[in-house]
């Protein structure tokens, strides 16, 4: 019998102009405090993000999720929301915000392997 986890993920949005509500998903942030678990997987598909609005600066996007994709694993180059314990790095991540990359609701479920859940939800809500 596999030892199936609780686990709670976030999927980050590109949200160019606010003011319009609209956004294209990019990346997914998987916590699993059982295991331990915090990651970040993300794509940024520049054709589909220019289409939403051709002035923004992809790149910045990019750096934007990387810079997640740091805190999340707890590198101390990205700050002090890098060098918290898991649950305060997934707090900082889930955290509403106004910026371009704002992350969507709290969802949990279980599962046996969070890395491959992860893969699974970047699949499913990014790719």
């Amino acid at each position: 019998m596999t030892t199936r986890h609780p686990y709670q993920y976030v999927v980050l949005r590109c949200v160019p102009r606010v003011e319009r509500e609209e956004f294209l998903n990019v990346g997914v942030v998987v916590y699993c405090q059982e295991t331990k678990f915090l990651a970040a997987a993300w794509a940024c598909d520049n054709a589909r993000l220019q289409a939403l609005d051709p002035t923004l600066d992809v790149s910045r996007v990019c750096d934007a999720l990387a810079y997640v994709e740091g805190v999340c694993a707890g590198d101390a180059s990205v700050g002090a929301a890098g060098r918290g314990d898991l649950g305060t790095r997934f707090g900082f991540v889930k955290a509403p915000r106004s910026t371009v990359l704002q992350p969507g609701p709290v969802h949990g479920g279980v599962t046996a392997d969070p890395a491959r859940e992860l893969e699974h939800l970047l699949q499913r809500f990014v790719s």
